[in-house]
């Protein structure tokens, strides 16, 4: 007869109303226990030094995003919030038991500014913030800060034997490049072929820009004068226009 009773279909339903009903009393009595304020958020720990983001940005964030308790906080909400501060590239977000939230933070490091109002880090991602520091400029289309990027750095280490520096780099909506250099001169370099021909450039330089002669054999040569635009656009050499008319070769080579 206990067997029967046991097996029979209503005795099941209440077995498994009694469990859910037992299940929602737990639930809702562990929901009750966290959300206490025995369990409140006091402390926010900023685990790794940072140099552009502030401790009132984060507490500012804080106060606006962080709900709830140690047990209930989103640390997800609060982790998107900071990762919106300008020099906030990632960060991460820990509970530490029993009333803190542990924040680490990794910083954008800026390579140059990037077409208008905005900076971009080595890796070619490009975040607004403000930057007092002198830095080289790069632009180009949307979505090509990483190719300008790894131009940059090619081109930088390509110049480096001569001692000069970009201070601009452009990449063109019709894919051409445009290099400023820091002692004011300009490459074009066009669309094809541009590592080849700046290593050209490189190689041809001193002999033709190193030195210019003076009238006097004991005097010591004069500092060389740059030319202000060189075209490398050409399959063979390039075109140089130099200041106030002067020749672009030296004497002895003209």
């Amino acid at each position: 007869m206990t067997n029967e009773l046991a097996a029979h279909p209503l005795t099941q339903v209440a077995r498994v109303l009694t469990w859910g009903a037992l299940g929602l009393l737990a639930y809702g009595t562990t929901s009750w226990v966290v959300a206490q304020p025995w369990f409140a958020l006091r402390n926010i720990e900023v685990k790794t030094p940072v140099a552009h983001v502030t401790e009132a940005q984060i507490r500012l964030v804080a106060e606006r995003q962080v709900r709830g308790t140690f047990f209930t906080v989103d640390l997800e909400s609060v982790r998107n919030s900071l990762e919106k501060l300008p020099w906030v590239r990632e960060a991460r977000v820990e509970r530490r038991w029993p009333d803190t939230l542990a924040v680490s933070l990794t910083e954008h490091v800026p390579l140059a500014r990037w077409n208008d109002n905005a900076l971009v880090n080595e890796a070619g991602e490009v975040f607004v913030a403000a930057a007092n520091t002198r830095l080289p400029r790069l632009s180009g289309p949307e979505d090509s800060s990483a190719e300008v990027v790894a131009a940059y750095r090619r081109h930088h280490a390509a110049l480096a034997p001569l001692g000069m520096a970009i201070d601009e780099l452009r990449l063109s909506p019709r894919r051409a490049w445009r290099l400023k250099l820091g002692n004011g001169m300009t490459l074009a370099l066009g669309r094809e072929q541009t590592d080849a021909r700046l290593t050209r450039f490189v190689a041809l330089y001193p002999r033709l820009f190193g030195t210019q002669a003076t009238a006097q054999a004991d005097a010591a040569p004069p500092a060389p004068i740059t030319p202000v635009t060189v075209d490398l656009r050409y399959p063979d050499g390039f075109a140089v226009r130099m200041p106030d008319g002067v020749s672009p070769f030296k004497p002895n080579e003209t």
